[in-house]
């Protein structure tokens, strides 16, 4: 298979792209889209063939549930059971980087939603990915564009890099105006909102301008989120976390965070200036370092409980493959 690449602009995409790009998903094929969060992979949510096309170019287990993405709320009540809550939230925070899991309508296959009675839908906000959304005239189904278990793409060029002849199209749109994924929370039942996945809107604001708790999951409520394996978005060299407490630190690596330590075995670094600029370019920056000669990416622990710092601990956590708690 040969990838084509077409560069639109994200603000003003070129119609004849997005419409060829339409066609292909509509046809069963796959496009590579950006967002504001990281460019998805995208087919058509509700044809089960397309959709086990994106695991299979992935290489992702078929029991993660898939993101479906919608260019309006009204869309959106097509393929879910929206309740009072749903409509507040989307009234509020879309398009954005807020995922809402919901009853299934009887429509969306059980693929798409990884067997599950719930799917997950947002509305990204990016205008090119809403173009192709229209263009295509149905639901995408888009998990981040890479490989399972590695970083998320935050340009074309990363797709490229990991989906090149397994995909039919890549619209490139540029880099992405966010960096890690969309928040995930669980509203199947509005009176115990639950976070399934920390991400591009943090939790304080929603619970803020909504006047709602939202609660810790269990186990089984986890499931019916993307992104939650143990071990993701994980480069090809180790990564390690550092908490800028003393002790000793790794004979080689390289590093990145906002505060860098002071040793003569750090042999590369990327340094941010504030947590949004770090979330940002945290992805990113795992792939410019795995092909550093060094034994390791040393990364900060971000601290603080506002803003980004939930969502990018969750994918710090996961590329070093280990749980961290947030108590």
């Amino acid at each position: 298979m040969i990838t084509v690449t077409a560069t639109v602009d994200r603000w003003n995409p070129d119609p004849l792209i997005t419409g060829k790009a339409g066609r292909i998903i509509r046809s069963g094929g796959l496009v590579a889209f950006p967002t504001e969060t990281v460019y998805g992979l995208g087919a058509d949510a509700l044809n089960p063939e397309a959709v086990r096309k994106i695991y299979e170019a992935k290489g992702r287990p078929s029991d993660n549930p898939l993101i479906l993405h919608v260019y309006s709320p009204s869309q959106a009540s097509q393929y879910v059971k929206m309740n009072r809550l749903a409509w507040r939230l989307t009234d509020e925070f879309w398009p954005g980087p807020l995922t809402l899991v919901l009853p299934a309508m009887d429509i969306v296959p059980s693929i798409t939603r990884g067997g599950l009675p719930t799917a997950a839908v947002r509305m990204p906000d990016n205008p090119t990915a809403r173009a192709l959304i229209y263009a295509a005239n149905t639901a995408i189904a888009a998990p981040s564009a890479n490989l399972s278990g590695r970083p998320s793409p935050t340009d074309a060029e990363a797709v490229l890099q990991d989906m090149a002849g397994r995909i039919d199209m890549i619209v490139d749109g540029g880099s992405v105006t966010l960096g890690i994924e969309s928040t995930v929370i669980d509203i199947t039942n509005p009176e115990h909102v639950l976070m399934l996945r920390p991400g591009g809107m943090p939790r304080e604001v929603i619970e803020e301008r909504i006047g709602i708790t939202i609660e810790a999951p269990d186990d089984t409520s986890l499931k019916r989120s993307p992104g939650t394996h143990y071990k993701h978005y994980a480069p090809s060299i180790p990564v390690k976390i550092w908490r800028k407490k003393p002790g000793r630190l790794p004979k080689s690596f390289a590093f990145m965070g906002m505060n860098p330590p002071k040793s003569l075995a750090m042999k590369k670094s990327i340094i941010f200036t504030s947590i949004e600029n770090y979330a940002h370019g945290y992805f990113a920056g795992l792939r410019k370092l795995e092909t550093e000669d060094v034994a390791c990416i040393l990364v900060e622990w971000p601290e603080g409980d506002t803003g980004l710092s939930e969502g990018l601990r969750d994918r710090i956590s996961r590329s070093a493959g280990v749980e961290v708690s947030e108590n």
